[in-house]
């Protein structure tokens, strides 16, 4: 099981970018950016698989880029144009299954397809995007 510390969360004015990153302690195939806002349900925000092909929800394609760096074991989530909508609770987290194609990655982040009992989550951290 993978240790994650996210960090880069705050507070920033509609427009304005933010870098989240996540230190990984473990290898895993499969990793993503989730985001809570509060009264909603978790949503999959980005998704990387290792051979490198990435998938986003459709609200901040073009806006977000999820990037790792294997030397660093450090996902990425580089946001730009951020909008008041984009303020929640962001969680990276690793799929615990070792092997998994990048279609079944990518599809395991959807609202219809996701089970949280099969991520590996950090802490949390929490992005504030006013108007």
């Amino acid at each position: 099981q993978e240790d994650l510390v996210e960090s880069g969360g705050g507070s920033v004015e509609a427009g304005g970018s933010l870098r989240l990153s996540c230190v990984v302690s473990g290898a895993a195939q499969c990793m993503a950016w989730f985001r809570r806002a509060p009264g909603t349900i978790q949503e999959g925000v980005a998704s990387i698989h290792s051979d490198g092909s990435a998938n986003y929800v459709a609200s901040v394609k073009g806006r977000f880029t999820i990037s790792h760096d294997n030397a660093k074991n450090t996902l990425y989530l580089q946001m730009t144009k951020l909008e008041p909508e984009d303020s929640a609770m962001y969680y990276c987290a690793a799929h615990k299954t070792r092997t998994l194609a990048p279609t079944t990655c990518h599809g395991a982040t959807k609202t219809q397809f996701f089970f949280p009992s099969l991520w590996n989550w950090g802490q949390g951290t929490q992005v504030t995007v006013s108007s």
